[in-house]
């Protein structure tokens, strides 16, 4: 299927041409249709599936074809709320990029920040406002928002703005809700307190789910090494020194421990920053900028602030702590190997973290591929994995997967002629 079939106006379309998109992606498949309807949406997917455009399209579309040359200030039509400022911003790029030629004006408010441009802006008229639950309230009790006009909403995150305690914001936000509104509501995991969420924000919906195995995607490429505790910064210096030119994502489960990779790093001459939520939002913004812009080739987040990390060409993702959540892994991966593109994704294990990289394969159904011997290895965890199987994928997908790196981590002499299945 192409975004032609699915009816879209032509502005749209040109925009969409232009950021070379074609084909839509499976929830963007099957949610466009059901919004262009007007129906209210549930939505269980993690980012990287697309979810972004799968909203934003046909929202642009209803706005797009309702404008009839309305003269005069331009009224809040459409609120998307998200957990975090980076996610925010990244979503107010994509209504940019999407909405170019359709007239339609949006702007992204969030906290951390003075409220003075946010608020110029407001003032201004905007057809689409993305905000994060804090400073949305806050100009809302101020006076500078009303949701008289509002005709669409969008719940992203749900399940991470739980994680951040936003529950109580989230219910007042909704409570000042007009009642005459479409519904979209996006989480990647549903537990009972999001399901209940769900219910209050959602009228007669559909939903689309795009299962985690799905979103893991054969594209990117997986693989683990058992490592001791001790012995991951050491394991991770070297990864890095043999890719010197790839953008690298880091995922630490602890913002200490996000800190702590950096300052390891520096001690082996790699320069790296830390985004997480003790960073002030100047220094996550710059962070964020470099690494972007590729001044910065490693990036070391949590999860929560990795939330909106949109970033072309990302080479490798690295779990130096394996998630004790499944579905977070699958979360961590999915920002490599977008789109087209191809990625890597490798993880640390240690002997207490076996449990967890169970529960992740019973999640993805398939064994995460066993990297090959080094010399940091976990001689425990070593020991036991020798004598255990390891379920090898088709012939024609990732094939020579011993041949990544030497025992110090780095390329083998094949690195430039296998370079394209890591990139």
């Amino acid at each position: 299927m192409t975004f032609k079939e699915l009816g879209l106006a032509d502005p749209i379309l040109r925009a969409l041409r232009s950021e070379g998109y074609e084909n839509p992606t499976p929830i963007q498949e099957q949610a466009i249709p059901i919004l262009l309807k007007g129906k209210d949406l549930l939505g269980v997917a993690q980012t990287g599936t697309g979810k972004t455009a799968a909203f934003g399209i046909p929202i642009l579309q209803h706005l797009y074809n309702a404008q009839n040359g309305h003269q005069g200030k331009r009224r809040l039509k459409a609120l998307i709320v998200t957990p975090t400022r980076e996610l925010a911003i990244q979503i107010g790029e994509s209504f940019t990029a999407y909405g170019r030629f359709t007239g339609l004006r949006n702007t992204v408010i969030y906290g951390g920040v003075k409220q003075g441009k946010q608020v110029q802006a407001l003032s201004q008229g905007v057809d689409i406002l993305v905000a994060t639950p804090g400073r949305l309230l806050d100009l809302m009790q101020q006076g500078y928002i009303s949701f008289r006009d509002l005709e669409y909403v969008v719940l992203d995150e749900a399940d991470h703005m739980l994680d951040m305690g936003f529950i109580h914001d989230i219910r007042k936000i909704i409570a000042k809700l007009p009642p005459k509104r479409q519904s979209l509501f996006f989480s990647a995991t549903m537990p009972e307190d999001i399901v209940a969420l769900s219910r209050k924000i959602l009228g007669n919906f559909e939903q689309v789910t795009i299962r985690p195995e799905q979103a893991t995607a054969e594209k990117v490429e997986q693989g683990v090494y058992f490592v001791s505790k001790g012995n991951k910064p050491r394991l991770l210096a070297d990864l890095l020194k043999g890719r010197p030119e790839d953008s690298v994502l880091v995922f630490s489960r602890t913002k200490h421990g996000a800190d702590k990779i950096v300052k390891k790093l520096l001690q082996s001459d790699i320069r790296s920053a830390a985004i997480h939520g003790n960073k002030s939002q100047t220094a996550r913004q710059r962070a964020l900028g470099s690494f972007k812009d590729g001044h910065l080739k490693v990036l070391v987040a949590t999860d929560i602030a990795a939330r909106g990390i949109d970033v072309e060409e990302l080479s490798l993702v690295v779990n130096y702590d394996l998630p004790n959540i499944s579905e977070t892994y699958v979360h961590r991966i999915g920002r490599t190997g977008r789109a087209s593109a191809s990625g890597m994704a490798v993880s640390f294990c240690d002997h207490e973290e076996r449990p967890y990289l169970r529960d992740i394969e019973k999640l993805i159904k398939q064994e995460v591929p066993r990297m090959p011997e080094h010399e940091f290895a976990d001689g425990a965890v070593e020991a036991e994995t020798r004598t255990a199987p390891v379920q090898q994928r088709p012939q024609n997908q990732h094939r020579n997967r011993n041949q990544h790196w030497n025992s110090n981590g780095n390329r083998s002499q094949n690195r430039n002629r296998n370079r394209n299945r890591f990139n």
